[in-house]
């Protein structure tokens, strides 16, 4: 059976197919949910597809900033993304970095449509995605601080904050979150989340935190922030608390105060 439903995007643009796909809309988009799932002698057809037309992607990632259609192109673009070839695809090219972007939309439903795409491309193939982290930790984590972490948006620090420790808390990580809790820009931005009014984004920033605490080899100047600011972050520490009791969030906490009380300049 062929995949006939991708030959759209040879003539999507033109105005005929795009009056067509928007009131078939929600049709197309289950049929290509659908497809990523179907098998020809154990062959997922859709993978070996993508693979021979890859620039298919190109048209959908820039779906995100039709405000029409762009929640109908992320649930394709994410049903696409589950290949994995696809996805190092999307990672490899400049499209990764328009996330940084349609993140902070101020269509509300679009932005977390990207988000949760974002979240998907960077958690779901590992493999793909340690290599691709490797690669490009400088430019990546610079953005990902300066775009996310630090935006005036409440809704995107909170999103990226738990991606992080998401991806760093990933064993599949391992080498990157080394390199990340090595970093003293990394970790002012952690002690400035520490003290957001938000519960939330506290005890995710907390999770993260921790690894720059737990890191056996600790660069000095880590050591030295950490040695200068012992007394706020101790009282930081102490008003961080979940909701609800959590023996596994005290036990982390307990230890991660006693080695900050430890640590000598």
């Amino acid at each position: 059976m062929k995949i006939s439903i991708f030959r759209y995007k040879k003539n999507l643009k033109d105005e005929g197919s795009m009056r067509l796909l928007k009131f078939r809309r929600k049709d197309a988009t289950q049929v290509v949910a659908n497809l990523q799932r179907q098998q020809v002698n154990s062959r997922l057809i859709a993978s070996d597809y993508l693979e021979s037309n890859i620039d298919l992607m190109d048209f959908l990632v820039d779906g995100f900033e039709n405000t029409d259609m762009a929640l109908h192109y992320g649930t394709m673009f994410r049903e696409c993304i589950r290949h994995q070839i696809v996805a190092k695809y999307v990672l490899d090219s400049q499209h990764v970095k328009k996330f940084f972007y349609y993140i902070q939309l101020p269509n509300f439903d679009i932005a977390a449509d990207a988000a949760a795409t974002f979240k998907e491309l960077l958690t779901r193939h590992k493999s793909t995605v340690a290599e691709f982290l490797t690669k490009n930790e400088d430019w990546f984590f610079a953005d990902y601080n300066s775009k996310l972490l630090e935006s005036s948006n409440y809704i995107t620090r909170r999103q990226a904050i738990k991606l992080l420790g998401d991806i760093l808390l990933d064993r599949s990580n391992s080498v990157v979150m080394t390199k990340y809790v090595s970093s003293m820009d990394h970790l002012r931005i952690l002690m400035n989340l520490l003290r957001e009014s938000s519960k939330t984004i506290q005890i995710d920033a907390f999770h993260v935190f921790k690894l720059f605490v737990a890191n056996q080899r600790k660069p000095s100047d880590i050591i030295n922030i950490l040695v200068a600011n012992k007394n706020k972050l101790l009282r930081l520490l102490a008003d961080v608390k979940p909701d609800k009791e959590d023996e596994s969030f005290e036990a982390d906490k307990a230890q991660v105060v006693r080695e900050i009380v430890s640590l000598k300049p």
